[in-house]
């Protein structure tokens, strides 16, 4: 399986080790399955990790770390120039779906925006994505 982590699941993994978004994240660590990113999620992740709210709970050395993490552990894919084969209602977030298909992978969110659209995209909040990854074993 492939798939595509929104910067809200790895965030919220960063900000708490219990939870969906954190079990998602260590699934990709132990090998469950291949994490895809881009370039503009990277910087979107680094641009949201200087939120003064973030910086208030997330240090630049946790923050810095994951980048890396990622950066060095993950499938590193091109910035689609195609459009998404769905919209989302927040258009900021339509390169997370072109992403996602450009690489034939799952987007895993928790943005209620993103999410409406399950129907015609594989979009699922992260403990889907857990129970995908345990009935593919």
């Amino acid at each position: 399986m492939r798939a595509v982590l929104d910067v809200n699941v790895l965030i919220s993994a960063t900000l708490s080790a219990r939870g969906s978004s954190a079990a998602t994240v260590r699934a990709w660590r132990d090998g469950g399955f291949d994490l895809i990113v881009s370039p503009k999620l990277l910087a979107e992740l680094k641009r949201a990790f200087n939120y003064p709210k973030l910086r208030k709970v997330i240090t630049a050395d946790e923050s810095h770390q994951l980048v890396q993490l990622l950066e060095r552990e993950a499938s590193l894919a091109p910035d689609p120039d195609q459009p998404p084969p769905v919209h989302s209602r927040d258009a900021g977030d339509d390169y997370l779906l072109a992403l996602a298909a450009s690489n034939d992978a799952v987007l895993v969110t928790q943005d209620p925006d993103l999410l409406t659209l399950r129907e015609q995209y594989p979009v699922r909040p992260p403990a889907e994505c857990l129970e995908m990854i345990r009935n593919a074993d």
